[in-house]
Formats: C-alpha cells, structure tokens, sequence
C-alpha cells in the first residue's frame, strides 16, 4: 500500500491494459504451451497439442473421474513406487515424482503444487478407466479489435424516471385496495407511508455512520491522512463533475471492500477498507474509488433509497392483511382480504425484481463512469478480478506483514460487499475464490480468469443467481469493460471467447428439481391422497402423508447435496475449474491453507472464515444449527484460528460466488465439526419415521385430527 506521503501524481495511465502476462503451462518436453480442455463433467484440464500429455490441478483427477474411489485406489496402491524424476512440472519447473499406477500407466506428481502431468498413451489409459475425464477442445481467448464501437447502455435517467413512477403507481393502487381492510383511511396510509421514507431518506446515512463505526470499526479520516495518489485523485474528479470532497472512512481490515451512501453528491461518504489498498495497486484503487463516485454523481443514493422503500412497504402491507384477514369473523371479508393480501404480495414480488434490475443498470453506468475518469478500463477491470474473484496473485514478499517474517501477523484478505451501492453485491458473502498462482509474485493468471468466467457465462444457475442480485456477475461487468476498452483503443484486461462445449440444462433441470422436491411432496402427497380417497379422507393419513414424503425427499436431496464419502486433497485453484457445480450439486474437497481473517471484514461476530494456500483465497462457510452459536463462536473462538495452518474438508459450492461449506477443521490436531449436516439428516430421518407413525394411527383409528370431507359433485374439500 502506498503511504500517505507518496508522492504521486493523480493522473490516470492511458494506454494499453499493464497487466502481466497469464501464467503460461509448457509441456514437460518442450513442446507448445498447453492448451485448455474441458471434460464432460465441465473440468478445465490443460494439454499439450503436439504429444497429448495431459496436467491436472491438485485433486482434479479425483473428482473429475466417474468412481472417484477407483482412481483413489490406483494411487494409494502405487505410493511405494514414488521416485524421482527428470521430467520438469508445467507449473513450477521443479523435478516431478514418478507414481507406477498400473503396468500400462505413470503418472507424474509436483511436489510443490501437487499437480499431475500423465503422458499421452498413459492419459488415453487413464480415461479408458474412467471415460468422464474424455476431454473437447475449447477456442483460445482472442483480444477484442482496436476500432470496436462502445455497446450502449439502457438510458439511466429514463429508467430511473419509468422505475420509480411505475413502482409508485402501484404502490398507491395497493394502498387504495389495502386501506378499508386495515381499518385506515387511505390518506393516512399514503401519508405514513410518505413518512416513513421521508425520515428513511434523513436518517438512514446517519444510521449508517453508527454502523460503519461501531460495528465495523471504521474510522473517518482526512484528506491528508489518504494515500497522496488517491486524495489527489478524488479531488481532480470530484472537481470535474462540481461535487465536494466526499467523507471517506477506512475499515481496519484485510478485505478489498468499497462502498457509498449518503444523501446527494453533496454530503457522499466513501469506505474503504485497508485491505483494498493493500492488495490493489494504485490505478486499480483509484478505479474503485471512481466508480463510488460514480454512484454518487449519478444520484444513485437517492434513487437506490426512493426505490427499495417500495418493497418494504409492500411486504409490510401483505403481512398486515394477513393478520386482519385471521383476526375478521366476516367470511366475505375474510375471501376479499385474501385476495388483496396476494395481490400485494405479488406486487412486493414484482418491485423487488425492479430494483434488482434498476440496481444492475446503475452498476454498468458506475463501472463506465470509472473507465471514463481513469482513463483505462482495464484497472477496474484487474480491481474486480481481485475482489470479485478474489484473484489477487500470490506474492511471497507480501505473505505477512514486514517482509514475509514468519512472526509478523497474516495479512488478510477478507472480500465483503456491503448493499447496491458497493463495488459487488452484498448477498455474497461467500464472495472471494481463487488466486491465480502465475510464479510471478503478484502476478494474476488470466487463465484462472477465464476460468471463473466459464461458470458465469456458462452455467444456467448464474442467470438465476444474476436475476437476484443488486450487482451483475462479474463475467459480464468484465465483458462490459473489454468493450469499453476496445472502443477507447486499448487491449482489454481479459477477454472471453471461447465455445461452449456442452449444454448444461440438463443439469440445471435435475439440480432444480432436486432443490425443489421436498417442497413438491410435501404438497403432492396429500393432494394425491385427497383424490384417491373416497368422501371422506383421514386428517390423520393426510398430515403423515404430507409428513413422510416430505421427509424422504428431504433425505433423497440431502444425499445428493452433501455428499460426504470421499473428500479427496485439492488445490483452490482447482475448484474454479467445475462448471458443473452449484449450490445443490457440490465437490467434496480437503484443503490445507492458512485462515488469513473472518468472513466479515471488521464484525467482531463472524464465525465465517477465508483461507489462503500456495493457489489463492477461498471463503468457508463454517454453519452452526442457530444463530446465536454463530454469534458465540465469532465472538469467543475464531479469532483462535488467525494466521494458524489447517485442513478443512468439505463442500465446495457456487452460487454468484465460490465458497466451501464445512465440515470439519482441524487446527494443532484438534477437530471442530459443523454439526449442521447431520442435524439435517436427523430432521429429515424424524419427518419420515413421524409421518409414518401418524400415517399408521390414522389407519388404527387413533384419528385427532378432524377428517376431511369432500363434495363428491365437485371432488373439492370442505
């Protein structure tokens, strides 16, 4: 981090992207760099196109396999065979170990990485064992042109303008439908409602300036005491677009975080935390600080408050009809009540989408406006690879504080976004992945980048994931930005383009309808009992139907979603490698790191955990069955596990980010386990064995529940 006495001059570099080189795989034998390949489970694999050797990231043969338990097998048998070898490792260079799986097949181990480089015929073998590693070619990236024309961007002001009037308008209709049902003139609840995001609009930054000090330790600085670069750059923007110096405050935590809020561009506040302007050089935080700015000039604070009072009350709405509908004696009031209740919460429904949308736009116009300002697209674009990927380089001389001594503290590396108005979206927390490990110190891997862009572009669950988030996914606010480097003249920081080898609905269609089945049982087998039965149906059968199937699904679901078996030793960087992975379909996965900080930079309640190794950084998801343990365990135990070595195991998920949910981890060779998982499975055990037990009542004749009879002219209950 550059101190705050260095002189720096503010003025942007313009020209091409200064990234570094990616990291570049050669083959053990001298050939041409290895190219990518994906496998048919979506796993990036690297070969060599002269001889077809093939190298696998830290554990990727395992997973990639169909019977994972086979290969491990093949490896464990052959560990008395390990001897030294000639052949060179793609990744680092360092001699290899040679493993004598079969009579047919070597492979060959990095001692460092713990990669595995297979030669040609001795790949063709080990795909004959387990034929889901047959891998399809993938186009190489290709630069965008110089000359491409800068894509338009929804008009922010005109969608602003439709947003809010429309989400007004139907705010107002639902008020004058809601009003005689809450026994309120509707004057009064247009005027509460007027209130209420009026004093919102007031005190909310205030609220904030407590929060951010108090329970993020933030501390509010002056100009001066900002990095000279940075202060001289807020103060040339700031200038150029008429708006005064913005309040900044700095949390005093590893994470790259940023966000804005405030009330107009005039009294903007700006955070930033230590950990963006450790990890980020000087041009990449000027860029995020530029697109704080960028909301603020775009009066986004304003606009963000106005809409997201909508849903709030919308909801809140819904809720108070629902308790007037129980508390009416009057049936028409009661039906009319319902049917208002639903069309408010559809409404809330519909304007939570809205805001979503407005909010993405407004991303995109903050991303261009940082572009504009700096100069240089490609800054912002290396700043969101860190951040958003959590790609931020591997350097040594960075790994603690004073020069790499090995009894200074962690630096660390903690990724949180705070609400619409941050540099990504609050919702994922889970929110760093994978360093690209170059060899270079502080060097990022754009073949790592393009790895996680796959997921984002490729996957069917990151549109899903997309559609409920403030922030687009980071693979598209990177495609935006090559194109508006292009456009300026400029080589892009990373582009994409790259085939598709395969569809991946299929999967999404299977992993929804798992996600989902507990939910359609539950209301399928009491429906399915109603209409088998004749006049009159058991209350009793059809609550231990509902019950028990509910229950079985839940099991059938938790089986697929922790699989726990096997979780074979891997490198982070090689979980960004899954496409086919989501929050229901997971990797099983050990990992052997060091914690370098809380989930949550600066909240002395966080029991979450991010993790380095020799690859990058990754969030842990570390559960508790209630909250309060949660709280407990952040405040009294996880500061224990500061800059401390240990092995995790668990599961590797994706949601719009990359995370790995617990199950154990072992520190001085003490476990702690997540006991969430098999409090699951006990739930799910307890909904089964009871809907059968009340199923088996019911059929005894030990009926509490009143029976349900139905209108055999209609077949409906009554």
């Amino acid at each position: 981090m550059a101190s705050p006495d260095t002189p720096t001059s503010s003025v942007p570099h313009v020209g091409p992207a200064h990234a570094p080189p990616p990291r570049t795989l050669t083959c053990p034998h001298g050939h041409a760099p290895l190219a990518d390949a994906l496998t048919r489970k979506g796993i990036a694999l690297h070969r060599c196109p002269t001889c077809g050797g093939t190298w696998l990231e830290k554990g990727e043969v395992f997973v990639a396999a169909d019977s994972p338990s086979d290969v491990m097998a093949l490896f464990e048998a052959a560990e008395p065979t390990r001897a030294p070898s000639d052949l060179a490792s793609p990744d680092t260079g360092a001699a290899m170990n040679r493993l004598t799986l079969t009579d047919a097949i070597t492979a060959y181990e990095c001692p460092a990485s713990g990669g595995l480089w297979f030669e040609g015929e001795d790949w063709r073998q080990i795909v004959e064992i387990a034929p889901a590693l047959t891998t399809e070619a993938t186009a190489r990236p290709a630069s965008t042109a110089a000359g491409t024309v800068l894509a338009a961007l929804p008009n922010l002001a005109l969608r602003a303008v439709v947003a809010i009037g429309g989400l007004y308008a139907l705010l107002v209709g639902v008020l004058l439908l809601v009003a005689p049902f809450i026994g309120v003139d509707w004057q009064w609840v247009v005027g509460g409602a007027a209130v209420v995001i009026v004093l919102q609009f007031i005190f909310g930054p205030w609220i904030m300036d407590l929060t951010v000090r108090w329970l993020y330790s933030a501390r509010w600085v002056p100009r001066d005491e900002l990095p000279a670069h940075l202060s001289a750059f807020i103060a040339r923007v700031c200038g150029e677009h008429d708006m005064p110096f913005p309040s900044v405050a700095i949390i005093d935590d590893g994470a790259p975080q940023a966000f804005t809020y405030g009330h107009t561009p005039s009294n903007a506040r700006i955070v930033i935390s230590k950990g963006l302007l450790d990890i980020l050089d000087e041009p990449e935080s000027e860029a995020v600080v530029a697109h704080e700015i960028g909301h603020a000039v775009h009066w986004d604070m304003l606009v963000m408050t106005a809409v997201q009072m909508i849903p709030l009350i919308t909801y809140s709405l819904f809720r108070a009809l629902m308790n007037s509908k129980s508390n009416s004696d009057d049936s028409k009031s009661k039906g009319a009540a319902t049917w208002i209740a639903v069309a408010a919460y559809v409404v809330y429904i519909v304007s939570v989408y809205i805001t979503l949308w407005l909010s993405r736009i407004r991303e995109y116009h903050a991303d261009r406006f940082a572009g504009r300002v700096t100069g240089d697209p490609a800054h912002l674009a290396s700043a969101l690879v860190k951040i958003g990927y959590g790609l931020a380089g591997y350097d040594p001389a960075r790994e603690t504080e004073g020069g790499g001594s090995s009894t200074a503290e962690p630096r660390s590396s903690r990724l949180y976004g705070i609400g619409a108005l941050g540099i990504f979206n609050r919702a994922s927390a889970k929110s760093l992945a994978i360093s690209g490990y170059s060899g270079r110190a502080g060097e990022v891997d754009k073949a790592q980048v393009r790895a996680a862009m796959r997921w984002d572009l490729w996957n069917p669950w990151a549109r899903w994931f997309q559609l409920n988030s403030t922030h687009p996914l980071i693979a598209y606010r990177l495609t935006a930005l090559a194109n508006q480097s292009a456009a300026m003249g400029q080589e892009p920081y990373v582009t994409f383009d790259e085939t598709k080898p395969a569809n991946y609905w299929g999967d999404f269609a299977r992993e929804a309808a798992i996600q989902f089945l507990p939910l359609a049982a539950l209301i399928a087998a009491p429906l399915a009992v109603v209409l088998a039965s004749g006049t009159t149906v058991s209350g009793m059968l059809i609550a231990g139907a509902a019950l028990a199937a509910f229950g079985a699904a839940y099991t059938l679901k938790l089986r697929f979603t922790y699989r726990s078996r096997y979780f074979p030793e891997m490198s982070i960087a090689a979980l960004l490698n899954f496409i086919r992975v989501s929050e229901v379909r997971p990797v099983p996965c050990t990992l052997r790191g060091i914690i370098i900080g809380r989930g949550v930079p600066g909240l002395i309640i966080s029991n979450d955990f991010v993790m380095q190794d020799r690859s990058g950084i990754i969030f842990l998801d570390y559960r508790q069955p209630l909250a309060i343990l949660e709280w407990l365990f952040g405040l009294l135990r996880s500061k224990e596990y500061a800059g401390r070595e240990v092995v995790v195991t668990g599961w590797y998920r994706r949601n719009s980010a990359p995370f790995v949910e617990l199950s154990t981890i072992t520190m001085d060779g003490k476990t702690r386990r997540s006991w969430v998982p098999p409090l699951k499975r006990i739930f799910a055990a307890a909904c089964l064995v009871g809907g059968l037990a009340l199923i088996g009542l019911g059929e005894a004749g030990i009926d509490p529940i009143p029976p349900v009879t139905i209108d055999a002219s209609s077949n409906a209950p009554r």
